[in-house]
């Protein structure tokens, strides 16, 4: 009789340690997300999906992956570690954005690389607020994204690139439209290298510069290459604007289009340098300028049908 009584009482205080010592939902390689069957109380499996990117986030591995698994809005999400958000073709995947705040912000490691594709992220007023903000990391690639309609005082930029070490931003296949502030900027600050590729992206209708690359807050270097890509409708400000009084600063332009916006092509500062090759400026208030920094066009651009009227830029030596 002693020895029905005590075993199973002794069981029952291994189990419960046991239980006390497992986490409450292990992270996993790969979760998902859906808006029709998600959960946030679910632990994020294929068949057991959670509700949002942040609560997937946070259920997921370093170097891991979030899957979307049907249209719809996922909500604001923090990134901290190395990880991908990935929608290929369920339909959109979006993010609103209101009351200032951001859809994306990530404040991650300085080796951790961020990858964001399929992603829909606009603004629905109410106090405005910022598409995607990089404060810290390795580097961020955006792929094949919508983000737009943003405004509000202070915010309302789609891209805001803001690393304070060496990093990299790739940026493909993705539209910027209609927001209140820059289209995408990019402002570093530190001693840092920080590389940005642009290819195939359009920025439109922007309240400040549609591709702005800023050297003033940093010691460092930056060096930025726009292909195939488009600057348009940008009518208060720059298409495509270099500025630079402290970091070396070099912006390389090629194959791209610069149309209907204030200044076509902007460089500014002692530290900065814009180049451009095999590209159109037309259209624009101004086709191109210069305070103090170099801009050199290698002689195959067509620049005309802009209201200034000015002559082409110089040309880079041997061409």
């Amino acid at each position: 009789m002693i020895k029905l009584l005590f075993f199973p009482f002794i069981s029952a205080i291994v189990a419960s340690l046991v239980a006390s010592m497992m986490p409450a939902q292990a992270q996993l390689a790969r979760t998902f997300v859906s808006a029709a069957v998600g959960s946030d109380a679910n632990d994020c499996n294929r068949l057991t999906p959670c509700r949002t990117f942040q609560h997937a986030h946070d259920s997921t591995l370093a170097n891991g992956e979030v899957t979307v698994l049907d249209p719809g809005g996922y909500g604001a999400v923090t990134i901290a570690r190395t990880i991908s958000i990935i929608n290929d073709g369920v339909g959109e995947a979006g993010v609103l954005v209101s009351g200032g705040a951001t859809a994306i912000t990530i404040n991650a490691g300085v080796n951790d690389r961020i990858s964001l594709r399929g992603l829909t992220i606009k603004g629905i007023g109410f106090g405005g607020g910022n598409g995607i903000t990089f404060n810290a990391g390795r580097s961020l690639t955006v792929e094949n994204c919508a983000i737009r309609n943003l405004d509000g005082t202070g915010v309302g930029s789609g891209i805001g690139f803001v690393p304070n070490a060496s990093s990299l931003l790739v940026v493909s296949n993705t539209f910027v439209a209609d927001n209140s502030g820059h289209g995408i900027f990019v402002a570093p600050t530190g001693a840092g290298i920080v590389d940005v590729v642009f290819t195939r992206v359009e920025v439109h209708n922007s309240g400040g510069v549609g591709f702005f690359i800023i050297g003033n807050n940093s010691s460092g270097t930056i060096n930025a290459t726009a292909v195939d890509s488009i600057a348009a409708d940008n009518a208060a400000d720059s298409g495509f604007r270099a500025d630079s009084s402290s970091a070396t600063t070099q912006f390389m332009i090629a194959r791209s289009l610069a149309t209907n916006n204030f200044n076509g092509l902007d460089a500014r500062g002692p530290k900065a340098t814009l180049r451009v090759g095999e590209s159109t400026v037309t259209g624009n208030r101004v086709s191109w300028q210069t305070a103090s920094a170099v801009l050199l066009s290698y002689g195959d651009n067509n620049i005309d049908g802009n209201f200034d009227g000015n002559p082409l830029p110089p040309t880079t030596p041997g061409k």
